[in-house]
């Protein structure tokens, strides 16, 4: 099961703690889980991610596989000016995982709306069990 949450397009979360909850979109849920196909597949479609005071954009994502503890990290935006102030993507010093995390979110083919397309593969290692 995947998991995704996100500020909406005012910068605010769904979430009774959100310091700017008088200024949640209330038309926008925030929240979506998918259970994977067979083969680990997802799809969402929510809103590109915005700014919010001391946050880049970005999306969160939690992976639940049975018996294994939850995985949690975060997706954002490719060439977003707010990520080098952003401390928690500033915090992975490795550029293979900083570029893990970074996805381009590009025009979707054939869209007459403007609609952007993201794809965020999230690979998880297990060590088999003795």
């Amino acid at each position: 099961v995947v998991e995704i949450w996100q500020a909406d397009n005012n910068g605010a979360y769904l979430h009774s703690g959100s310091d700017n909850c008088d200024k949640r979109d209330s038309n926008f849920q925030g929240f979506g889980r998918f259970t994977t196909g067979s083969t680990g597949e997802y799809l969402f479609r929510t809103i590109k991610p915005v700014p919010y005071p001391g946050r880049t954009p970005h999306i969160h994502f939690a992976v639940k596989v049975p018996g294994r503890d939850k995985f949690t990290t975060q997706c954002y935006i490719a060439g977003h000016p707010g990520n080098a102030k952003d401390g928690i993507y500033k915090s992975i010093r490795d550029t293979k995982a900083r570029d893990s995390v970074t996805v381009a979110f590009d025009p979707l083919a054939g869209s007459k709306i403007g609609e952007l397309n993201a794809k965020f593969d999230i690979v998880l290692g297990f060590t088999p069990e003795a």
